[in-house]
């Protein structure tokens, strides 16, 4: 574990990393080499998490979903995302095991973050995955999910709730397990 490569980062975060995502000391090394070009001040504010946003999706409106994503990032509610938390969500989002990514997936339905999902939560993030799918791929959805409305009222239905009840983690994660076509209503996934 001598590499001078990590001595930039503290062995207690690497140690860290190394045992919560799959990537190599090396690969986390990289990405911190990288992380610190890219925000010498060791931290990403919520505009630069928007702008990374908005070179993914040129043609959309990424804004919305971009600062839901950056507060599901944000797990210490500080208003910055540091390199622990930017690795960790990397992980979750790109290589991590499919619970795992569910486990995210609630933090970001999750808007006001108390532990609980509700219809109108679940509303305002397929608003915020619409406003990124283009036109012309929003026309060739199903029609039960053509619309933020549509969508939001077919994933609320898949966990047999009333409109006023609320869903705990467990539940959401078991509901999206149980039906495969729940998992695509979650996520935004360019049409081919």
């Amino acid at each position: 574990m001598g590499n001078s490569k990590s001595s930039a980062m503290s062995r207690e975060i690497l140690k860290d990393l190394k045992i919560s995502t799959n990537f190599s000391e090396d690969e986390l090394c990289q990405w911190y080499e990288n992380f610190q070009k890219q925000c010498p001040s060791g931290r990403i504010a919520p505009d630069d998490f928007e702008k990374i946003y908005e070179r993914f999706f040129p043609d959309s409106d990424a804004t919305t979903y971009a600062k839901h994503v950056f507060r599901s990032f944000d797990t210490n509610d500080d208003g910055t995302l540091d390199f622990k938390e930017y690795i960790i969500a990397l992980h979750m989002t790109s290589g991590g095991k499919t619970e795992r990514k569910l486990e995210w997936a609630f933090s970001l339905f999750d808007v006001d973050k108390n532990g609980y999902i509700t219809k109108a939560e679940v509303s305002e993030i397929c608003q915020a995955i619409f406003k990124m799918i283009p036109k012309e791929d929003q026309e060739r959805l199903p029609a039960d999910e053509n619309t933020p409305e549509k969508r939001a009222e077919k994933l609320w239905g898949y966990f047999n709730k009333k409109d006023n009840e609320r869903l705990a983690e467990g539940e959401f994660i078991q509901g999206v397990m149980d039906n495969e076509n729940a998992l695509h209503l979650i996520q935004y996934e360019p049409i081919k």
